[in-house]
């Protein structure tokens, strides 16, 4: 009977939270009806009506599912400012021209001024690959950055975003339910990296990632495929398997071939960890002594909005040379 009733109860409850985070204006009410034919069937379990019991739920949960599978996602609603556009990118040989990537001014969280530019790359010239971690609530949890640098002094970050609504605020739980959509911003540094240090006040960690010239320049034309394809295709961000490392991984598996599974991929503020055990950061120091090397969040608060607070953030860090880089796979 214990058993029976975790096996309506545990669907119940992901229902009852799937119609508040879906129900609209309604889902009060929703819930309320739901959560009141939940405990009815439960009841009737333990006064031993079982199949009377298992059979209604299931033919009320297999309805629900059916109205859950039909809610698809859209790029068609009033969004958040800073999520408003998709970036998106077309290729011409050797050269990418990126559109909307954003180049916020931001004062606070609430004022700022919005810029959205296009911008032109050369592979060419691609030169580095970084990884950055944003923390705001311990060691466990934190939002990846991967920054792109280039020879003639530019870079472009790619931040994986929960694409909220205007004026909503993130969700963890709502990440399992089709509360939001998934955007892939380009940005400048001075706006996705500053925001969290400066204005956000969170901790923020740089890395340099060793990786061969080819995989560079496929992850950033991944990056570059993965967000114009939402221009047509939109998704749902999920909480855990679809979020700002889950997507890298699968990019970087496909570009290097097999990587193990690891905790630290959904607790992501281990991530450096897994990183430097499979050899992706520089393996002349300890991860102790990147992680201190790699502290970027006061030296972003001293430049601020200096015009070269991409050099200013990496100051210290030791540069890894294309002669210590790893060969390329055949």
């Amino acid at each position: 009977m214990l058993l029976a009733t975790l096996l309506l109860g545990v669907p119940g409850v992901w229902a009852a939270l799937a119609l508040w985070y879906q129900g609209g204006q309604l889902k009060s009410v929703l819930v309320l009806l739901w959560s009141a034919f939940t405990l009815g069937i439960l009841i009737a379990l333990w006064q031993g009506r079982a199949g009377v019991a298992v059979l209604s739920f299931a033919l009320a949960f297999g309805v629900l599912l059916v109205w859950w599978q039909s809610i698809a996602p859209t790029n068609e609603r009033l969004w958040a400012d800073d999520v408003a556009q998709i970036t998106n990118g077309s290729v011409d040989g050797n050269h990418v021209t990126l559109r909307n990537v954003r180049n916020f001014d931001w004062r606070s969280n609430s004022d700022y001024t919005q810029r959205w530019e296009t911008r032109s790359y050369d592979l060419d010239k691609l030169s580095s690959v970084d990884m950055v971690m944003s923390y705001w609530d311990g060691w466990a949890i934190a939002h990846m950055l991967i920054s792109f640098g280039f020879d003639d002094g530019q870079y472009v970050a790619f931040s994986v975003e929960v694409r909220r609504r205007k004026n909503a605020t993130y969700s963890e739980l709502g990440g399992f339910f089709k509360r939001d959509g998934l955007s892939i911003i380009a940005a400048d540094e001075r706006d996705v990296i500053r925001v969290r240090t400066n204005i956000r006040g969170e901790d923020d960690y740089l890395y340099r990632i060793r990786m061969p010239q080819p995989a560079m320049r496929s992850l950033f034309l991944g990056y570059v495929e993965q967000a114009s394809r939402l221009v047509d295709t939109p998704r749902f961000y999920n909480t855990i398997t679809v979020n700002c490392t889950t997507l890298v991984y699968h990019m970087m598996k496909r570009i290097v071939g097999h990587l193990p599974w690891s905790y630290r991929l959904l607790f992501t503020g281990y991530l450096p960890a897994y990183v430097y055990g499979v050899g992706g950061l520089d393996q002349r120091f300890t991860l102790e002594e990147l992680r201190a090397l790699g502290r970027i969040t006061d030296r972003a608060r001293q430049s601020d909005r200096s015009d070269s607070f991409s050099a200013d953030i990496r100051k210290g860090i030791p540069v890894i040379e294309s002669a210590d880089l790893p060969v390329a796979a055949e």
